[in-house]
């Protein structure tokens, strides 16, 4: 409950809306919150016990649509 309350804050207050999801070590989700009209975004860690935590915040948020650069010298 906590979470949703997070979620309709960085909504209705910033505009800001779940870009990506992922977990992390020890269960913990991780989630990225942007405005892509404005740039604001915000970075939040939800432990499994429901807690949120926002983690950081700024702005000139850009989504990247690109296919991943493969890693190494290989060309």
């Amino acid at each position: 409950q906590r979470h949703v309350k997070h979620l309709e804050r960085l909504a209705e207050g910033y505009g800001e809306f779940r870009q990506s999801i992922g977990l992390a070590p020890q269960n913990r989700v991780v989630e990225v919150f942007a405005n892509l009209e404005t740039g604001t975004w915000t970075i939040t860690v939800t432990l499994p016990d429901g807690i949120t935590c926002l983690v950081a915040s700024g702005q000139n948020f850009e989504r990247i649509d690109a296919d991943p650069e493969p890693a190494g010298d290989n060309l």
